[in-house]
């Protein structure tokens, strides 16, 4: 049974970082695209950054491109979303999940997904 669990959420200033982790089991992680989403309150998901099995090729949504680096360690089953220079704009529940393509940004084309967990940035 695939499971994956997100941490590191919290409550921060705007020009602050967080770091997210997703820690995954009962799946090959490595074998797997990955991906980090969002939904703020009264608004749909939003994709924010995918990333391949083997780590290459990510892309960034326009809102978060040049604060926010996916990454991923294999050896720990676990995917991570540095976020720097926050904004209010960027307060979410972030959710991870396991795309069941080689490559995509679409909320649709991830099949297993976390509970999520919540950014706040006050300003």
């Amino acid at each position: 049974q695939v499971q994956l669990v997100e941490s590191g959420g919290g409550l921060v200033q705007a020009g602050g970082s967080l770091r997210l982790s997703c820690a995954a089991s009962g799946l090959t992680f490595s074998n797997n695209l990955m991906g980090w989403f969002r939904q703020a309150p009264g608004k749909g998901r939003e994709f924010v950054a995918p990333i391949r099995g083997s780590g290459g090729t990510t892309a960034y949504a326009d809102s978060v491109k040049g604060r926010f680096t996916i990454s991923r360690d294999n050896a720990k089953n676990t995917m991570y979303l540095q976020m720097n220079s926050l904004k209010p704009e960027d307060t979410a529940v972030y959710y991870c999940a396991r795309g069941s393509w080689y490559y995509s940004v679409r909320a649709r084309d991830y099949d297993y997904w976390g509970q999520g967990t919540q950014v706040t940035v006050s300003s």
